[in-house]
């Protein structure tokens, strides 16, 4: 995923979709089409630029948050100062489907919005094919808007890199080819939402570790209540990443064989997919020889005997708010739902899931390893192809980015949008995202997810490994393993073959030589030769 590259939080989560069902659509497709092109005391014309701009439902113009609240036009407000800056150009927003089947169809014949919001994990299986614009000779140089304020110091005026202010996470979501195609203007987290009124009448506390968060789902579930809700996308992709990484952290010496130094100071060691291709192909990691693997499960199955019976509620949560469940599995999103409810009737709180100990598992490290960050990036936008429509398209892709005078105004937006004063006012118009702009605080209700963020990102980001066709079958068959469907060793089954099939559609999509992985894997058997239960040797 290469998110070595950095919260496919966030998600922070699709870190990135992260809950945005939370939030009510508009009544009909949001669009600045509308509006007036002709400025006050000009004649209507034309504009030469017409940039499309597809920013997801957090920032969406018309959207009422969570149905409560006025309606968003933060956006509409920077949109205005933009063209208001250059007459010339019109901005449209779009409301698009946030699914990649959408993006394919539409990239594929140059049709896609100028700017789109998808997890860019899902932008680096088709970088080679020239679908999006990278960013690095952009990002590197002054951001021309900062410059124009003759302040050297101020963060853009020597590259617009410097506007942001998780550096690590930002430029972490780099691709596997080193080139950056994403634009990270916020951060997104997952925490537990919980009861705190509930807590306080029971004596009850947020947990210090796995073996205490057990206890306290069971006094919750005595007290009859649900004790925590999830949806199944939490168990296949929040909850599956974060055991999969106290299962798996203190191996990384041995197994994370592709590391690359301007990933490595956020990641800190992770799985790209073609080492997890090549663990599972080669060295029988994550089958059934592989006993973390095989234990990675038993946790997700023992969690389900605490959560709600449904797990494709859409509406988990109404059984917060009506105090049916104690606490909720949910993403910064949620912050403004909870806090601009006037009529709530509780007090609530934020916590993190606390890590295993050897109590939990033999597995886990010797001294508990805080768990990781699992979100991230919110907003995640790329240009596409589209941006260099004025161009040649049977030039080198390379040729039209430095001949599209369209693309430079489309980066001219984006440059705009990262001001401080822009970034705020589209950011901050409300508690769920936090911004990752320097000098646009985040607002006080995410404080809890402001501290996540600053632990170390997860071990790798399983659903957003392979392709659509491996999360599909990895979530049926692990609903079926969770609500007793199928056993242990049927879904391990089911998922071995899942892997096959995954692996080895990439590794011909790609063409990959796992060579120098298996050089790599040589260089550190003797770091190896320190780990228990590793996979047989072949």
């Amino acid at each position: 995923m290469p998110v070595r590259n950095l919260f496919r939080y966030g998600t922070l989560l699709a870190i990135t979709g992260l809950g945005l069902y939370l939030l009510a659509p508009p009544e009909e497709s949001a669009s600045t089409a509308d509006r007036p092109v002709a400025r006050s005391g000009e004649a209507a014309q034309e504009p030469r630029f017409t940039i499309k701009i597809a920013p997801g439902q957090s920032y969406m113009p018309g959207v009422v948050p969570s149905g409560i609240g006025e309606p968003l036009r933060g956006l509409t407000t920077v949109i205005d100062r933009f063209e208001a800056r250059f007459p010339d150009t019109h901005i449209e927003v779009l409301n698009v489907p946030a699914v990649r089947e959408y993006l394919v169809t539409q990239l594929s014949s140059g049709s896609a919005p100028d700017i789109v919001n998808a997890n860019v994990e899902d932008v680096w299986i088709d970088v080679h094919k020239d679908w999006y614009v990278p960013l690095d000779s952009f990002l590197e140089a002054p951001n021309p808007f900062v410059l124009e304020r003759n302040d050297p110091q101020l963060p853009g005026a020597r590259q617009w890199w410097d506007m942001f202010r998780y550096q690590a996470i930002s430029r972490g979501k780099a691709a596997p080819n080193g080139k950056s195609y994403c634009l990270s203007l916020d951060m997104v987290e997952t925490g537990i939402f919980y009861n705190k009124t509930l807590f306080a009448e029971l004596g009850l506390q947020p947990p210090q570790d796995w073996e205490a968060f057990l206890v306290l789902l069971q006094n919750l579930r005595d007290a009859g209540k649900i004790p925590l809700l999830m949806s199944i996308g939490a168990f296949n992709d929040w909850c599956h990443d974060l055991v999969f990484d106290q299962l798996y952290h203190d191996l990384l010496p041995g197994i994370d064989l592709k590391q690359d130094a301007s990933r490595e100071g956020y990641l800190q060691g992770y799985l790209d997919p073609e080492e997890i291709a090549f663990l599972y192909r080669e060295k029988d990691f994550f089958t059934r020889k592989d006993p973390r693997y095989r234990e990675l499960w038993q946790h997700l199955r023992r969690l389900r005997d605490f959560t709600n019976s449904d797990l494709n509620s859409t509406d988990l949560t109404r059984e917060f708010v009506n105090q049916q469940g104690a606490m909720l599995w949910s993403g910064s999103w949620l912050t403004y739902r909870l806090s601009a409810d006037k009529g709530l009737g509780f007090d609530w709180g934020v916590f993190y899931l606390p890590p295993f100990t050897r109590t939990t598992s033999a597995y886990a490290s010797p001294t508990p390893t805080p768990m990781c960050v699992i979100g991230g990036v919110a907003s995640q936008f790329e240009v596409t192809n589209s941006a260099v429509a004025d161009t040649d398209p049977d030039l080198p892709f390379a040729e039209r980015m430095k001949n599209s005078q369209r693309l430079q105004r489309v980066i001219a937006f984006l440059q705009f949008l990262s001001l401080p004063e822009n970034a705020e006012t589209v950011i901050n118009e409300y508690s769920c995202l936090i911004p990752n702009i320097v000098g646009v605080e985040p607002l006080p209700p995410l404080a809890p997810f402001v501290e996540i963020l600053e632990r170390r990102y997860t071990t790798t980001k399983w659903a957003y490994t392979f392709d659509l066709r491996f999360n599909d079958v990895m979530t049926r068959m692990l609903q079926m393993y969770l609500t007793d469907g199928v056993d242990l060793d049927e879904f391990l089954d089911w998922q071995e073959r899942n892997l096959r099939a995954a692996t080895t559609n990439f590794v011909s999509r790609k063409q990959l030589d796992l060579d120098g992985l298996e050089a790599a894997w040589q260089q550190r058997a003797a770091v190896r030769a320190t780990m228990v239960d590793l996979p047989p040797t072949r």
